[in-house]
């Protein structure tokens, strides 16, 4: 079976019911998504392992049971092997290799675009003039998006071989069309 992008979105909105999961879920979609052409990526496959990467938060929300006991989900559901071990490759704990461009562009967008979206939250224009240099004085305050593990940020742009900086211009470009979709001014 080759998924689609609506049938990760069915998938996911059966087990997330959370407003603020379904919208980490979309930006990582945008960002992951906005890679797949740089990487020779098929954008599709990319949009479902993105979506599909949390799916099972709601229903396993530990690090002893989230990715990998919604894994057998996935595969009962039908879903190839390589969106299943996509899946489970961001979670750092479980120590997978990312050892394709979709895994190292889902593991780098991952905490990167949940931190964007708390930076745009709290400026009056949202993403619209959100600068590389605001998010990385933000990144240096640990209070600010406390939940945000900020090694995954850094580890995630050195795995994919992209500047930091760049990589955040990318994330908040992909950001910016979806921007109400995400709760943002634009």
């Amino acid at each position: 079976m080759t998924p689609t992008r609506d049938q990760a979105w069915e998938t996911l909105t059966k087990y997330t019911t959370s407003e603020s999961l379904l919208r980490h879920a979309r930006a990582v979609e945008a960002s992951t998504a906005s890679y797949a052409a740089q990487f020779d990526g098929d954008e599709e496959v990319w949009r479902v392992a993105a979506l599909l990467h949390d799916f099972d938060y709601e229903i396993h929300p530990t690090l002893d049971k989230h990715p990998q006991d919604g894994a057998p989900i996935l595969r009962e559901e039908g879903y190839p092997e390589e969106i299943v071990e996509t899946v489970l490759s961001h979670a750092e704990h479980l120590g997978l290799p990312r050892d394709t461009p979709l895994k190292k562009a889902l593991f780098a967008c991952d905490e990167l675009s949940g931190f964007i979206h708390a930076c745009a939250l709290v400026r009056p224009t949202g993403l619209d003039g959100l600068e590389p240099k605001s998010v990385r004085k933000k990144l240096k305050q640990p209070s600010f998006a406390a939940g945000v593990h900020r090694e995954d940020v850094y580890k995630g742009a050195e795995e994919l071989g992209v500047d930091l900086d760049a990589h955040i211009k990318h994330v908040v470009a992909a950001l910016q069309p979806i921007a109400s979709e995400l709760g943002l001014p634009g």
